[in-house]
Parts: structure tokens; sequence; C-alpha cells
């Protein structure tokens, strides 16, 4: 992982010199592509229900430069590794599973009838891996914009975040939503995405100026998270079938309101019950606070952002003690409006929403109280909405 302090302009100067090194000539396009933390929102997109992320200044460098061939040449700054695939005809990797992330973009992007170019390729990230902020779609949507840029074909950004979420489903094995490429793709600077998971509509919530969103590590790697999600979502599809017998209308937990699920929730065995009713209420709390940014309202923001953790807690049951430790130094600390876990869980990072002018001061003591109940020490990053994916050179 490349140094996370370091200024954009110098990795962009680095990821050049690299590339020329290793290649013997000039990248044409370098590509920057964001991850995101997720305001609030969790576990509702397979759900087909609604999140609030954001685009975060944390992000994938990617440079390419165009071949004469069908050969792509795949170097990974941070791993120290490379990779070597036909461009129009890319199988996946069984002995790196980190090069087929780019396999599978290549794969799918022409899947969907584009033409792509060999490239010689080079990328390095400075997003956290294991921590939640989706490293994995920074680099999915960073190799589907290099592609299309070296290959001088566009594509809508929406239809480029669903290929980089089936590379992801059929090269990767993971059966992620769609929300993690979707804001790397379509952020925007200093607002938050509403995304509607089922139809995929959106539009951008102003984040206001008064609020710095505060991203905290807790440095413990998410173990647990990969299996316990397929689990997660086994039991919302079973929640599902059980109340269909009294709802047949619905597909999904997001067709269920909070009052319909308290009518029939004895139809839902624990633990089926718990996570349907996390669901539920997060779809409602997302707007909730989409209508409190909106209105300028930080502290009802913060309130809402709390029940999320307590209910991602106690219903989804996906927190671990090291975030609960980091939300509770959160709350404690001056000028936070709220915080909670973000991500899958189980580990990874935190999100709290901070006044302004407590920002500093917040860092402090949420580093020294964490340090004091964990004994570890938390990575914290301080942020704004960044803008999607985008060339940078």
């Amino acid at each position: 992982m490349s140094n996370q302090t370091e200024p954009l302009s110098q990795r962009i100067s680095r990821l050049r010199d690299h590339f020329l090194q290793r290649f013997g000539r000039k990248a044409e396009v370098i590509v920057r592509a964001p991850g995101r933390v997720n305001l609030i929102g969790e576990h509702t997109d397979y759900n087909d229900g609604f999140v609030l992320p954001i685009a975060i200044d944390r992000n994938v460098l990617l440079a390419a430069a165009r071949r004469d061939d069908h050969r792509v040449h795949l170097v990974a700054v941070d791993l120290d590794d490379e990779d070597e695939f036909d461009v129009t005809a890319p199988t996946r990797s069984e002995t790196k599973a980190w090069a087929n992330y780019h396999r599978g973009v290549a794969a799918m992007l022409q899947q969907r009838g584009i033409d792509l170019t060999g490239a010689d390729v080079m990328f390095s990230s400075n997003v956290p891996i294991g921590a939640g902020l989706s490293s994995s779609a920074a680099v999915e949507v960073a190799a589907a914009f290099g592609f299309l840029a070296i290959s001088d074909q566009e594509m809508d950004r929406a239809q480029m975040a669903l290929a980089c979420q089936q590379a992801e489903h059929e090269y990767a094995g993971v059966p992620c939503g769609i929300m993690d490429q979707f804001i790397s793709a379509l952020g925007r600077a200093d607002s938050a995405l509403l995304l509607d998971c089922r139809d995929l509509s959106y539009r951008h919530v102003p984040v206001p100026e008064s609020a710095r969103i505060v991203v905290a590590d807790t440095g413990v790697r998410r173990a647990l998270a990969g299996s316990e999600y397929r689990v997660r979502r086994s039991q919302c599809e079973e929640a599902v079938r059980l109340l269909q017998s009294a709802l047949p209308g619905i597909r999904a937990l997001r067709d269920v309101s909070e009052a319909e699920l308290q009518q029939y929730e004895h139809l839902l065995p624990d633990p089926i019950r718990r996570r349907a009713r996390h669901v539920v209420t997060e779809n409602q709390r997302v707007l909730d606070t989409v209508a409190a940014l909106e209105a300028g309202d930080l502290r009802r923001a913060g309130e809402l952002l709390i029940a999320s953790h307590h209910s991602l807690r106690d219903d989804y049951e996906v927190s671990s003690t090291e975030l609960d430790a980091m939300v509770e130094a959160a709350l404690a600390a001056p000028g936070c409006f709220g915080s909670r876990l973000t991500g899958a869980g189980f580990g990874g990072c935190t999100v709290s929403l901070v006044a302004n002018e407590a920002v500093k001061d917040f860092v402090r003591s949420l580093a020294q109280t964490y340090r004091e109940r964990t004994g570890r020490d938390a990575t914290v990053y301080v942020t704004r909405a960044a803008d999607g994916v985008g060339l940078v050179a």
C-alpha cells in the first residue's frame, strides 16, 4: 500500500516514473478512482434498498499506454507483482487473485460490446485494504475507465459500474451489491449520493460545509466479513420468502414497511426477524438522513448514524469489540454529531460526522480513548466528499 499521506501530485509523479522505468515509455493516461465510505445504509444494497455513500480522497491511480497487440501487461506497484493476459479472451487467474479484478473488468466490458486494445498498465492505491473503504471497487472502476480511455471508447458510467460489479461477482467470487462501484464512478465533490439500488436512480445530496467526515480505522481486518456476508444475504432472502405468505407482492425487504414488519414479524424466527428489522429500519434511516442533511440539521443526521450503529450491532450482529469501542470513543469526543461502523462489519472502519471547528480535538480525543480501551492505535482520516473516477493526466 502506498503512503496514505503523500500528496496526489507526488503519487502521480512517482507512478509516471515507475511506468517509464518498467515499460521504457511514457504513460498515455493516468486515471484516479476513489474509494468510498458509506454515511448510512448498511447491508441495504443487496436488499434493493437505499444507500448514502460518498467518494473519499483515498484512491487508486492507474497509468496506461496502448499496445499494438491484444496483450495486457499489468503491474501492481504495491504488491511488487505482475500479470499478463489476452485482453480479447481474459480468463480467471488461479494464482494471482489480485489480477482477477482487471481480467474480470476486461471480460465484462467486452461482453457489453466494447472493443478493447492491448495495454501496458500499472496501478497503485492508498485505499486501505480490508478496511471497508472499497479498495476492490476502486481498482475495478480505475481499470474500466483506463481500458476505455486507452481504447478510445466511451460508456455510460452507471453501466460501467454494473460491469465492474459483475466482474467482482464472476471473477473475484464476491456477491457484492452495486453501491461501491457506483459511487466510485459517479461521486461528486462535497456531496453524498442517494442511490436506489433497485432501479439505480440517484441524486447528489450536498453535505453541509460546517461538518467534516472522519473515518477511523480500527486496525482490525474483516476476517469474517466475506463468509458472514453470505450468511446475512441468505437470511434476508429467507425473510422475504417467509413474509411472502402474508405480503405476496414483495420481491425484497425493500418492499416491506416498518408497520408491515411489526404486523407479520411473528412469521420470522430469530435471527431472521432481527436481520429483517435492521434492513427495513435502515432503509428509512437513509431517507431520514437525506432530509436532515438537506435541512442542515446535523444533530438529527448524527442521531440517525448512532441508531444505525445500534441496529448493526444488535439486530444484524456485524459489529465487533473494536468497532463498538471506536464508536463510543467518537461519541465521547468534542464536536461529534454521530458515529457508526461502516462497511460489511467485523472490523474495518467507523464514520463520524464532526463539526469543522472541533476536528483537531476530535481526532486527538478519539485516538487517545480508543488506545486506552483497546491497546490499539487508530488510523484516522479527515475527509470530504470527492469526485468520482476521471483522468488526472
